[in-house]
């Protein structure tokens, strides 16, 4: 029996959505997600309370949640929401505690992994270590919450 492939997304739990959001979306060169529309519609209805909304670069969005996607990809008009690759960031209480058992591995290619890193770095990121197996080689680094992930 054939299964049919699952959409996904990967959901990141964060302190702050929209900071984690401009990152990731300078990053990996995606677009934030604009669900403006659907959010003034719901708040037009009444079905939400403005409380659970923000302003982030001049639209509304929600508070605890923002998201990335791949420009390239799908997405809904109406709401914003992404159909392809997409991040999740979702507004916890907690802090960030120990080391993350899911990470990103950014394919940039030995001759411009320095530059990648050094780009990184500029957007927030830290090096965490600079690994050499006789595997590979990578650099780990953290997002500006402590997020591990390797740029490879």
């Amino acid at each position: 029996m054939t299964h049919t492939p699952l959409h996904w997304k990967l959901v990141i739990d964060t302190a702050d959505p929209h900071a984690q959001a401009d990152f990731w979306a300078a990053a990996l060169g995606y677009q934030a997600e604009d669900n403006s529309p659907l959010i003034e519609r719901l708040l037009g209805l009444g079905a939400v309370p403005a409380e659970l909304t923000v302003a982030s670069h001049g639209r509304k969005a929600w508070r605890d949640l923002a998201a990335v996607r791949h420009p390239d990809d799908p997405y809904e008009e109406e709401s914003g929401t992404g159909l392809g690759r997409r991040l999740l960031f979702q507004r916890v209480p907690e802090a960030k505690s120990v080391k993350n058992r899911l990470h990103l591995d950014l394919h940039v290619g030995a001759e411009r992994r320095a530059a990648e890193v050094e780009r990184l770095e500029g957007l927030g990121a830290s090096v965490l270590r600079h690994v050499k197996e006789p595997g590979g080689e990578w650099v780990t680094m953290t997002d500006p919450e402590g997020n591990e992930f390797d740029v490879q």
